[in-house]
């Protein structure tokens, strides 16, 4: 029975590390946009969530993915857009993906007949899915899944190139989310304003623009410091930018 339980618990937490940032950079990302929201965005906001804050709320798609009831939001985690090919001329998932359920959530919150907690469900949504989209491998051109099929050894411990992104990177670091947010939200406005133009496809097809460093990983059964070394700028450049363009888009959604 306890090796049962152990299984189980394994296959639980690899499916945890399928599915975007860990924790701790979802709410860095959240942390950020809440410092960037214009003033009637963040009104809406709290009219919507209360108390609760876009770093709490950032977490909450993949907490509620062992309720079936959601079972149908997984793909949405996601995109594919083969070498070679336009999001446009790709063949779409038919359960929705990153790119399809960004410009659907976004006309949830926009429409005045939808009730408050469809519009407190679609927010969370949305704060999640803005932080998956700047993670590169989130936004896929092979069929590696994300690159959850390609194993890896992070520091002798059996682990993926996905996880490693999601969270492996960041978590080696040992910050707080606030901690690192803090850290990293010193940016000048005009950096913000190019950062939040462009549209939710234009920041996917950027995330795909740094696929080459992604799987650049050397020997896969010895990646540690050197890695790390090689892709931390990137991580934090992506979890800033995810927090910025997060404020940016609900800050258009609102206005």
């Amino acid at each position: 029975m306890e090796k049962y339980i152990l299984t189980i618990a394994a296959a639980f937490l690899v499916n945890i590390n399928a599915f975007g940032w860990g924790q701790t950079g979802h709410r860095v990302i959240g942390q950020i946009a809440e410092n960037h929201l214009s003033s009637k965005a963040k009104k809406e906001i709290e009219k919507i969530l209360g108390n609760e804050s876009l770093a709490f709320a950032s977490t909450w798609m993949d907490e509620v993915k062992s309720d079936d009831t959601y079972d149908h939001t997984h793909d949405w985690h996601w995109v594919t857009i083969p070498e070679g090919q336009t999001y446009e001329e790709s063949q779409k998932n038919p359960d929705g993906d990153l790119i399809e359920a960004l410009d659907r959530l976004k006309k949830v919150l926009c429409d005045e007949k939808t009730t408050l907690e469809k519009k407190k469900e679609a927010l969370r949504f949305i704060v999640h899915l803005i932080g998956d989209l700047h993670q590169p491998l989130h936004v896929g051109s092979k069929d590696d899944r994300g690159g959850n099929a390609v194993k890896v050894k992070w520091f002798g411990k059996d682990s993926n190139l996905h996880r490693v992104w999601d969270s492996n990177i960041i978590d080696s670091k040992d910050f707080s989310f606030s901690e690192l947010a803090e850290e990293l939200d010193q940016v000048a406005k005009d950096q913000v304003e190019k950062w939040q133009s462009g549209s939710v496809l234009d920041w996917a097809n950027e995330s795909q623009t740094y696929h080459e460093q992604v799987y650049n990983t050397g020997n896969t059964d010895r990646m540690g410091y050197r890695y790390m070394y090689e892709n931390w700028d990137l991580v934090q450049q992506q979890l800033l930018k995810g927090g910025i363009r997060l404020a940016g888009f609900l800050n258009e959604t609102f206005s």
